[in-house]
């Protein structure tokens, strides 16, 4: 019972973090062209 008093911040704490770096992500544009990647190693003409 002990571990609860401790374990429930640290998830909010978390959960927190994921929710701001899910927002940064999105404000930053990560998320605005998600088919050009998909298709880019498809049609890429880098001859290596």
């Amino acid at each position: 019972m002990a571990s609860i008093y401790w374990l429930i911040p640290l998830t909010l704490v978390i959960l927190t973090v994921a929710i701001v770096i899910f927002f940064w992500a999105v404000k930053d544009g990560q998320y605005d062209d998600l088919d050009a990647e998909a298709s880019k190693i498809l049609f890429d003409d880098d001859d290596h």
